[in-house]
């Protein structure tokens, strides 16, 4: 049987383990997210980290990790705007002019009468 000390030292490992493939496929995500830099580029930065994948990792961080933010949060930005639209899009939401056109097109026909269509009408001005 294993000592406490042995599991405190295999559970230290396992940490290290696995902060280790959080900054590597950091890494790797902030290279494909990278537009301005070239194919053959990432080729070569995919190799380090292949073959020399801790010593390239921290030469990613100093040479490259100030701007890794920067790519992230214009992504999620670029995500965020595309989501919004999308919501806009599928919601169907309309301008207070197309709301008004509505209930004039319901008031020619018949649909309501002028105080329906006066009260649509405010409604949609208050908006």
């Amino acid at each position: 049987m294993g000592s406490f000390g042995d599991f405190l030292l295999w559970v230290f490992w396992v940490f290290v383990f696995v902060a280790y493939l959080m900054v590597l496929f950091s890494i790797i995500g902030d290279l494909f997210r990278d537009h301005t830099l070239s194919g053959w580029w990432k080729a070569v930065w995919i190799i380090f980290l292949v073959f020399l994948p801790f010593l390239t990792a921290l030469i990613y961080l100093i040479a490259r990790g100030g701007s890794m933010q920067k790519r992230a949060m214009a992504q999620a930005q670029e995500m965020q705007t595309a989501q919004a639209e999308y919501i806009r899009q599928t919601a169907g939401t309309s301008s207070a002019a197309d709301d008004i056109a509505k209930a004039k097109s319901l008031l020619d026909s018949g649909a309501i009468t002028q105080a329906e269509f006066d009260s649509l009408k405010a409604k949609a001005l208050a908006s």
